[in-house]
């Protein structure tokens, strides 16, 4: 049984099955369709192509290899890699022993690598051929850290080929797997603060995709791409958990250049994917894309904050319909509120919360407020509906038992988004509440700012921040980051622009009193911009 308690964690208060009948482990996510048709194709990447039957031998061969290599249930084990079927075999074949998931995003510094190894006491990482050379100086840091193996898919000669080619292919010991206890560890991007590792259960991961599966979005006849990195956990249950769900096949697209994309859709006959709207709009624009490439692509999911209309209007023309906006997060997983399919989007809307949640907007002592008013969002298991006390929050921060009882007090998951509930049930997003800004005894939310700003026609994105003051408490500072050919400009003729600007459409304590300006803002793989990194400008 797994101890809760020593690595901060909470334990599901309500345990209810998955609808439709499960699989409820990820480790058996492939049986329903190994039982229905194990010749049908399952997982597609560039390295390689497997029915599932085919999936299932090599996931057993990846569990026998980490069993060999004295994995055992609860160990973690990282990994940080392209987007390719050995990915996917080995999150599943991690499953299987009822081990821990660890995805660690390739984008990283080493340093930041390094740290996610340390924090979740990962035993074997698997990491491509740069990877390994990253750590090769730092293991002496790192005394949990047992293996190194090293995974080139294009190459049949890798460590992590050869240990699966010749492992002795014999029944590893069973194990009692706990759908309701850890599999993964997801941790957060980092743009407040140090990442944590959200821990999630196979309950949890698995849910998104068995209510897909249940109300049958889109088949087993709609293959899913999967182009975002499928090192980040949210990823893996968009990507491989649905399609596996579903009984239809996962292809690992493994570029993000347009052309190349326009041919994996094109040739896997792609139905449906999750995307960013820097992705999504190169693929739109770009004279190397057929229309025609994309026929198969039904109207993909298309994430991210500030999503210009251009960009609408382009997504409208070319699938018929608005796009819809969603708001997830890494403790979710995933979604937990999104548009409806006709609703035009608008600044700052979410949408309704999905079918297994409620969210709750609170205020001090988390107090529900009243419908209108702004607070911190908070998330919990629906208490109606089809998906009744399904849904279960994650079970905490990996060793953190200090922000597990902060993120999970009162029955709720709180976001640290503020925002409200109008009468309708529409969910609008204020801002962080960690960078909400309170000046002279005033709050300034950084987003309306932002948002401000950015329609000005030098600006192409602005990051606003509050930074101590003795006597008003914070000072409201912005970095800009200027339109492509806003060039030989005065700095303190623009910054004079831009306050004058502000004066004019906002109260005068939320215009920014500094101005800094960048060729471009620090972003995290997720695109969101990283505001810590902007502080030492002031």
């Amino acid at each position: 049984m797994f101890n809760y308690a020593a690595h901060g964690l909470i334990e599901s208060a309500i345990k209810l099955d998955l609808p439709g009948g499960g699989p409820h482990t990820i480790g058996a996510v492939l049986d329903r369709q190994l039982h229905l048709d194990p010749a049908k194709l399952a997982l597609v990447g560039r390295s390689a192509r497997f029915s599932y039957g085919e999936l299932d031998e090599q996931v057993a061969r990846a569990a026998a290899v980490f069993h060999a290599q004295g994995l055992r249930q609860y160990d973690r084990i990282a990994a940080c890699l392209p987007n390719d079927v050995d990915i996917i075999i080995a999150l599943l074949a991690c499953a299987r022993l009822g081990a821990i998931w660890v995805g660690i995003n390739r984008p990283l510094a080493p340093p930041e690598k390094m740290a996610l190894l340390q924090d979740s006491g990962a035993r074997i990482y698997l990491t491509d051929l740069a990877g390994c050379e990253e750590i090769g100086s730092q293991r002496s840091n790192l005394p949990m850290l047992e293996q190194v193996i090293c995974v080139e898919s294009a190459s049949p000669s890798s460590v992590w080929h050869n240990l699966l080619s010749t492992v002795e292919r014999k029944p590893i010991p069973a194990v009692t797997i706990d759908p309701f206890e850890p599999a993964a560890i997801a941790y957060t991007s980092g743009t407040t603060g140090a990442p944590k590792g959200a821990v999630h259960s196979h309950h949890n991961v698995l849910l998104p995709g068995a209510i897909a599966a249940h109300e049958n979005r889109f088949g087993p006849g709609c293959p899913v791409g999967a182009h975002l990195p499928l090192t980040i956990l949210n990823l893996m249950v968009l990507a491989p958990m649905h399609a596996f769900q579903a009984g239809a096949a996962c292809v690992c697209m493994d570029s993000l250049k347009p052309r190349d994309m326009a041919r994996w859709v094109r040739q896997e006959r792609i139905g449906h994917f999750s995307s960013v709207p820097t992705v999504m709009q190169d693929l739109l624009i770009s004279p190397d894309v057929d229309p025609l490439d994309l026929a198969s692509l039904g109207c993909p999911d298309v994430g991210g904050a500030g999503i210009a209309e251009s960009f609408q209007r382009l997504y409208r023309e070319r699938f018929g319909r608005p796009m819809t906006v969603a708001y997830g997060m890494t403790e979710a997983p995933t979604i937990v509120a999104k548009t409806d399919r006709d609703r035009e989007p608008e600044n700052e809307l979410c949408g309704r919360a999905v079918a297994q949640v409620d969210i709750v907007i609170v205020g001090q002592g988390d107090q529900p407020l009243p419908t209108g008013e702004i607070g911190e969002i908070c998330v919990r298991p629906a208490r109606g509906g089809p998906y009744a006390r399904v849904y279960t929050p994650m079970l905490g921060y990996w060793d953190r038992s200090d922000a597990t009882a902060e993120a999970l007090a009162n029955g709720l998951y709180h976001t640290g988004d503020l925002g409200l509930v109008d009468a309708s049930g529409e969910l609008y997003i204020r801002g962080r509440r960690k960078e909400l800004i309170l000046r002279g005894g005033a709050n300034v939310y950084p987003g309306e700012v932002e948002r401000l700003l950015a329609a000005h026609p030098k600006v192409a994105e602005a990051a606003v921040l509050g930074i101590p003051d003795e006597r008003l408490g914070q000072r409201i500072v912005v970095v800009v980051q200027l339109l492509e050919g806003v060039a030989n400009f005065d700095e303190a003729g623009l910054s004079a622009e831009l306050s004058a600007f502000c004066r004019e459409h906002i109260a005068r304590y939320k215009v920014p009193e500094q101005f800094r300006f960048v060729s471009s803002l620090p972003r995290n793989a997720m695109n969101k911009v990283v505001k810590p990194q902007l502080l030492h400008l002031f």
